[in-house]
């Protein structure tokens, strides 16, 4: 049997899309140009607006900054869907700092990532990723992933200064 991907919360981010194009998407008030996720599709939030503008969709950087974390060592009830006989499997929660949206969003981190793999002001980016399954949906969301670096390559020797004697003629 095939199951049906859908949405945990439609509209939250991009889906059946590459990896490399998955990205969360918020709302961004022309008038004032504040960033909201959740997204925003009735009013501007910000207090300062000057006129609240159309609300346009906008799509948040897949980048951004580990703002902190933690982990779940208990099973999170209702509305959080999760076999009451299936052992529980702690998580890791990430809440990470968007600089150019000026927000922090928060996720779980993608399977395998743990509080140990993790460091504020880590880069991290967002994933696909699937909360849950039953007999005819996989229902997906983002995750929250380190952006893993090739080794820095090292830096070169510092140059020798030599003394060169002056030539005494």
């Amino acid at each position: 049997m095939t199951r049906t991907r859908r949405p945990v919360v439609a509209g939250w981010f991009t889906d059946d899309v590459p990896e490399g194009d998955f990205r969360l998407l918020g709302t961004r008030c022309t008038a004032c140009a504040a960033v909201f996720f959740p997204r925003e599709d009735s009013w501007c939030r910000n207090p300062g607006c000057p006129g609240g503008g159309e609300l346009v969709e906008a799509p948040l950087s897949r980048r951004g900054r580990v703002w902190s974390y933690t982990d779940g060592r208990y099973r999170p009830p209702a509305p959080y869907v999760s076999d009451p006989d299936a052992t529980w499997e702690p998580y890791t929660l990430v809440a990470v700092e968007l600089a150019a949206e000026g927000m922090v969003v928060l996720g779980q981190a993608a399977p395998g990532v743990r509080t140990s793999d993790l460091a504020v002001g880590m880069e991290v980016e967002v994933v696909p990723g699937v909360l849950n399954e039953d007999e005819e949906h996989t229902w997906t969301t983002w995750h929250w992933r380190p952006v893993t670096r090739p080794p820095a390559s090292p830096e070169p020797p510092a140059p020798v200064h030599a003394r060169v004697a002056e030539d005494p003629a």
